[in-house]
C-alpha cells in the first residue's frame, strides 16, 4: 500500500512546529503535522497561559533581528485567528550593576537603536513599586516588550493552517523516519507510514531522538513555575506592571502581569535546572525549586508572596552554549529542525516557523542563522 504523501511533515505541533504548519500551509503546501501529545498539551515547553517576548535582549545582539520580526508576526497572526497574542507592557531587566544582564540588554538596544531607558534603583521603585530590590540593582527598561498567550498561540497557528488545508494528528507521534532514494522522507508512526519531499522536526525534549547528532549536543531538564495569591493585586495588573527578569542572589527569575489567573506568576531559578528523561510523565517541579521561587517572592516581591495558586514544571532542552540549535539534519538536507532554545525560545516561535518554512521550500531567510548551526559545537 502506498504511503500516504504530503510536501512537508511536521513532527512536534508545540510552538514551532504549529507555527511552522501555518507558514507551509498558506504557501500552498499540502502539509501534515504530527502530535504526540494533545494540542497544547502541559508535557513540554509551550505552556503556562503568558511567554514573555523581549526585543531588548541580553542573550545577544544577534537574537534581535529575529525577535523583532516575531513580535510583528504574532501580532499579525493574532489578527488573522481573531484573538489577542501580543500583549505589550513594557520589559524590564533588573540586577546588581555590572552583573551584566543590564549592560548586555542595553548593547542590544544600542546596537539595533530599541527606545530604551536605564533605571536605578529609586526610578525602578517610584514606578513599579511592588518591587524591593537591593540598592545595588539597575533596570533596563524597553517599552515594546510583553507577552505572547502561549496556548492560544499555538490554537491560533493550527487554526489558520487548517484553514489552509493542513492536517493535524494528535496522540500521533513520529516514531522514526528515514530518507528515501528520491530525495523525500518516509515517516513512520504507529497509525502507518506517510511520505513527503520534506522534513520538519520541532519536538522539543524528543529531538535527539529524531535528530542522533544532538544527543551529545543537548540534555532536557526540568524548570518551575507558579502562580502565588497576592495582596495588593492592583500593583500587578496588566498596564501597571511588565513583564521582567530578575537577577539575584537566588537565581534568575521571570515573571508577568496577572493575565487569566488570579494569582502572581513567577518563573525560575532560570539556571536551576534539573536534568529529567522526557518520557517521565511526572512533570512535578522539585521542592527546591519551589522554595527557590517563594524566598525569591518573600525577599524582592512581597506583595506577591502568598500561598502557590498553581505549581507546574515545564521541559526545556538546553544546548552547550544556551543558544539555539537551528539547522539541517547531518546529510539530509530535506530534513531541518529547530531546538535546544535553553527556556527562551517561545517568544521566537512565529518567525522561526517562518524561517523552516524557508529552509523547507529552499527559499532564503532573512536572517543570519550561523550562530545557531550544529556545526559549531564541532569547533
Amino acid at each position: 500500500m502506498t504511503a500516504p504523501h504530503y510536501d512537508v511533515i511536521v513532527a512536534g505541533v508545540g510552538a514551532m512546529g504549529s507555527a511552522a504548519c501555518w507558514h507551509l500551509a498558506k504557501r500552498g503546501l499540502r502539509v501534515l503535522g504530527l502530535e504526540r501529545f494533545d494540542l497544547g498539551h502541559a508535557m513540554g515547553s509551550s505552556h503556562g497561559l503568558t511567554r514573555i517576548i523581549r526585543l531588548a535582549y541580553f542573550e545577544g545582539s544577534h537574537y534581535v533581528p529575529i525577535v523583532r520580526r516575531a513580535h510583528q508576526l504574532w501580532q499579525e497572526t493574532g489578527d488573522a485567528a481573531g484573538l489577542k497574542l501580543l500583549h505589550v507592557t513594557g520589559s524590564l531587566d533588573l540586577a546588581p550593576e555590572g552583573a551584566g544582564p543590564v549592560e548586555s540588554s542595553l548593547q542590544s538596544c544600542l546596537d539595533h537603536g530599541l527606545a530604551h531607558e536605564v533605571l536605578g534603583h529609586a526610578e525602578i521603585s517610584r514606578r513599579f513599586p511592588a518591587f524591593q530590590l537591593p540598592p545595588g540593582h539597575l533596570g533596563l527598561w524597553q517599552p515594546d516588550g510583553g507577552f505572547v498567550a502561549s496556548e492560544k498561540a499555538i490554537y491560533a497557528h493550527v487554526g489558520l493552517a487548517q484553514s489552509k488545508g493542513a492536517e493535524i494528528r494528535t496522540g500521533e507521534p513520529m516514531l522514526d523516519w528515514r530518507p528515501t532514494a528520491d530525495g523525500g522522507v518516509i515517516v513512520r508512526t504507529e497509525r502507518g507510514n506517510y511520505s513527503a519531499g520534506r522534513l520538519v522536526i520541532t519536538s522539543g525534549g524528543w529531538i535527539a531522538d529524531a535528530v542522533p547528532a544532538l544527543a551529545s549536543q543537548v540534555k532536557t531538564v526540568r524548570q518551575a513555575i507558579g502562580w502565588f495569591t497576592t495582596r495588593r493585586p492592583e500593583l500587578f495588573r496588566e498596564g501597571a506592571f511588565p513583564v521582567f527578569i530578575l537577577t539575584v542572589e537566588e537565581g534568575n527569575f521571570y515573571g508577568f502581569p496577572l493575565y487569566e489567573h488570579p494569582g502572581f506568576k513567577l518563573g525560575g531559578p532560570h539556571f536551576g535546572r534539573e536534568p529529567m528523561d522526557p518520557r517521565d510523565p511526572d512533570r512535578t517541579p522539585s521542592p527546591t525549586q519551589v522554595r527557590l521561587i517563594r524566598e525569591c517572592l518573600a525577599r524582592y516581591i512581597p506583595d506577591a508572596a502568598g500561598d502557590p495558586l498553581t505549581v507546574k514544571g515545564c521541559v526545556y532542552t538546553v544546548s552547550p552554549d544556551e543558544g539555539f540549535v537551528i539547522d539541517t539534519v547531518p546529510g539530509v538536507p530535506q530534513a531541518v529542525f529547530a531546538s535546544a532554545c535553553s527556556g527562551h525560545g517561545f517568544k521566537f516561535a512565529s518567525a522561526i516557523g517562518e524561517i523552516l518554512a524557508d529552509l523547507s521550500t529552499d527559499t532564503k531567510t532573512p536572517f543570519d542563522l550561523s550562530p545557531f548551526a550544529l556545526a559549531r559545537f564541532d569547533a
